[in-house]
């Protein structure tokens, strides 16, 4: 995945062909549109394929499941010409490993931290540990969350030269500059674009205020 404005669209539409106008809309501003169950369940694993021919594309499936369904659903993805696929890492290094093997040239992304309050129940306290893990696997990167700088900071410092994508800007209060400031490489924003009246205006605002910093 490129890295041009450091900006990820995540695209919750459960409408194809809106999420298709969107996406084309805002591919100028963003270097991969993320895309969720909500547009796979309404629009059909297809939509990967169409919206590849636009942007690249990460598949947000958190798969959490034992090493052989892992390989089956990220097989699946990227077959459909997905960059990317986001794991759980805390199913352990055998299904974190079967994910990396599966996707070959695409990439993997491992959560550490969900960005939601309830993330800091139980991923949080591990958060370090999977990313260490996730190194060892070989993933090209992990999730850290932009509403929780600090936590960025804390995957960061195991993470080395990986990836980090930071979810949480915009509507769960994040913001984009703090994210990048901690050290995220991208910032992952979804209904501040996507809900927008003027969904370019708002993804050049988040890309202008993400290239300041850089």
């Amino acid at each position: 995945m490129r890295r041009d404005t450091g900006l990820i669209i995540a695209l919750d539409e459960t409408d194809a062909d809106k999420a298709l106008k969107i996406a084309g809309t805002v591919s100028s501003m963003a270097d991969a549109i993320k895309i969720n169950w909500p547009l796979i369940l309404s629009a059909g694993p297809e939509i990967i394929t169409q919206l590849s021919e636009i942007s690249d594309v990460i598949c947000d499936f958190k798969i959490a499941d034992i090493p052989n369904t892992v390989r089956l659903i990220v097989e699946e993805a990227v077959s459909r010409k997905a960059s990317g696929v986001i794991v759980h890492a805390f199913t352990g290094e055998d299904s974190l490993r079967e994910a990396v093997s599966a996707a070959g040239k695409a990439d993997v992304y491992a959560v550490t931290e969900m960005s939601h309050p309830g993330g800091m129940m139980f991923t949080a306290p591990h958060a370090e540990e999977m990313a260490a893990m996730g190194v060892r696997c070989g993933v090209a990167g992990f999730i850290a969350p932009a509403t929780r700088p600090d936590r960025i900071k804390a995957i960061r410092s195991v993470a080395g030269d990986l990836k980090i994508l930071s979810p949480g800007v915009g509507a769960q209060g994040g913001s984009a500059s703090s994210a990048i400031s901690a050290g995220a490489d991208y910032v992952i924003v979804g209904r501040a674009v996507y809900g927008a009246k003027d969904p370019l205006s708002a993804a050049s605002a988040v890309r202008d205020e993400i290239r300041s910093l850089l």
